[in-house]
């Protein structure tokens, strides 16, 4: 193809006048609105301190809520023994037990009275002085223990029976009402009841096994 053809054909292009001027094409032009960034939100701080304080409160409800404190019955010992004919039987017995309180918050627990059942029968009572455990910590209870002379001479023969098998089933029940301190500045009442059933051999005061389960209610004010 000739120059001659290219110089005709230059012609009728819409952009054919000298392209090395920059005004001679109509270029179509940017729209800068499109580009430029909109408006930009202030920053509050009132919203930002708002907003962390009801994430902290809401971890605080989570993390401090109550966890079921555990007790474990780990030895019995015969604390006084004392027999008067015919049939009156006094017989005291220490109870030591494991409390474990898992909570991340102390806990302090009110006096209650751990009951002793033996076949059914409300055979006799165990004292829990109040206190307060501290957060996430182990400690040894040791629960001084009365048993009713009446109840024993009525279930002699069976107790004669486990001890020379060396198996004695109890069960034990008690409720707990303590309060959670949450960050010195409130306490959640709350109040938890424990129920065990635990094998013993009688005749060395040996705890052989033992099965504990415990319910917690939480109270709002």
């Amino acid at each position: 193809m000739g120059w001659g053809r290219l110089l005709q054909k230059a012609k009728t292009l819409p952009c054919a006048k000298d392209l090395t001027r920059p005004d001679s094409c109509s270029w179509p032009k940017m729209d800068s609105s499109a580009s430029s960034p909109g408006p930009r939100r202030r920053w509050s701080w009132g919203s930002a301190l708002v907003g962390a304080a009801t994430t902290a409160a809401a971890a605080a409800v989570v993390v401090c809520r109550p966890r079921d404190p555990s007790f474990e019955l780990i030895s019995i010992s015969l604390s006084t023994f004392h027999y008067r004919p015919p049939a009156s039987l006094d017989l005291g017995l220490t109870l030591t037990v494991h409390a474990t309180n898992p909570n991340v918050v102390p806990v302090r627990y009110g006096a209650s009275t751990v009951s002793i059942l033996y076949a059914g029968a409300h055979l006799g009572t165990a004292r829990l002085d109040a206190g307060e455990q501290p957060a996430t910590s182990c400690r040894l209870l040791h629960l001084p223990a009365r048993l009713d002379g009446v109840e024993l001479a009525h279930h002699a023969r069976d107790i004669l029976a486990d001890a020379a098998r060396r198996h004695m089933e109890l069960d034990a029940a008690v409720e707990i009402a303590g309060e959670a301190a949450v960050f010195r500045l409130w306490a959640r009442r709350f109040s938890v009841r424990i129920n065990s059933h635990i094998t013993v051999d009688p005749v060395f005061l040996e705890v052989v096994e033992q099965d504990n389960r415990s319910q917690m209610q939480l109270y709002l004010t």
